[in-house]
């Protein structure tokens, strides 16, 4: 990876692009739904996009000891919320396959079924199973 990153702008041009809508609907389409992605995390909603992953909010317990990374001084944190996502089976499969060498994307060979990704075998329990 090069350490390059794509920004909100990078993708409202990318389906300007790809639709031909224009720039200001789509930045109201896409600011629309991270609103309502945002409100449903300060509500504690789970948000789930199939084969993308899913947004939540957790709780973070708090610390009696815990050290300020500036100065090095000791301080409490109470508990408090932090948003988390966790990356759908399609996303992890095609993230697993990246390769350090080939800024082209060409996926790494194929192994075993299921690639090695918890939870992709077939003797794999699924979770909640017995």
């Amino acid at each position: 990876m090069d350490g390059k990153k794509i920004t909100k702008v990078d993708i409202l041009d990318s389906i300007y692009q790809k639709t031909g809508m224009s720039r200001k609907e789509i930045r109201e389409v896409v600011d629309l739904f991270l609103d309502d992605v945002k409100g449903a995390l300060v509500r504690g909603v789970a948000v789930e996009l199939r084969g993308f992953g899913t947004f939540e909010a957790r709780i973070r317990k708090g610390r009696s000891r815990a050290r300020n990374p500036k100065t090095g001084m000791p301080v409490s944190v109470n508990s408090h919320g932090v948003a988390a996502f966790r990356p759908g089976r399609e996303l992890k499969r095609d993230v697993w396959r990246l390769s350090g060498g080939d800024p082209g994307g060409e996926a790494a060979p194929p192994g075993p079924p299921g690639n090695g990704l918890p939870g992709d075998s077939p003797e794999a329990p699924q979770s909640g199973a017995l």
